[in-house]
């Protein structure tokens, strides 16, 4: 069965449509406060939790040009308490140095301690990163168009 070249094109441009808006979506993360929701400590369980498309988050008052791009977890201990904090981030860098495997510590008087996670690898913690069901339909999309014409 012959394949004209108006399907092949159909075909690619269709894939292409489809990898580049499933892989375009603002970052998705985690939001909640160990103090409302102890399953938002570590280890983090996400049966009461929901994620937040950061695209939609509220503006910073001080900063409201600034969009939320990244994911943050902080851990703190105050007075021997742990708080954990989960939501969208919008200052700062992904990790120290770009390394995400690396977070920011912070120590003060009075038995305080401070971590600060970013990241923007993937959804959850967290990125906008290319999807694996985008690139599987990219490469679908092509190799059905060769194997067709």
């Amino acid at each position: 069965m012959a394949i004209n070249l108006t399907t092949h094109f159909a075909i690619s441009t269709l894939g292409l449509i489809i990898f580049f808006t499933t892989s375009s979506y603002s970052i998705r993360c985690w939001d909640c406060n160990s103090n409302t929701d102890p399953k938002c400590a570590d280890p983090f369980d996400n049966s009461t939790v929901h994620m937040k498309d950061c695209e939609y988050a509220a503006p910073l008052p001080q900063y409201p040009n600034v969009k939320s791009t990244m994911c943050r977890k902080i851990r703190q201990k105050v007075n021997g308490k742990w708080r954990y904090f989960r939501d969208c981030a919008y200052l700062g860098e992904p990790g120290i140095g770009g390394d995400e495997r690396y977070c920011l510590m912070r120590t003060g008087t009075h038995n305080i301690f401070v971590e600060i996670c970013t990241c923007a690898s993937r959804h959850g913690c967290n990125s906008a990163s290319l999807s694996l069901y985008s690139v599987a339909v990219l490469f679908g999309s092509i190799l059905c168009a060769f194997y067709l014409r």
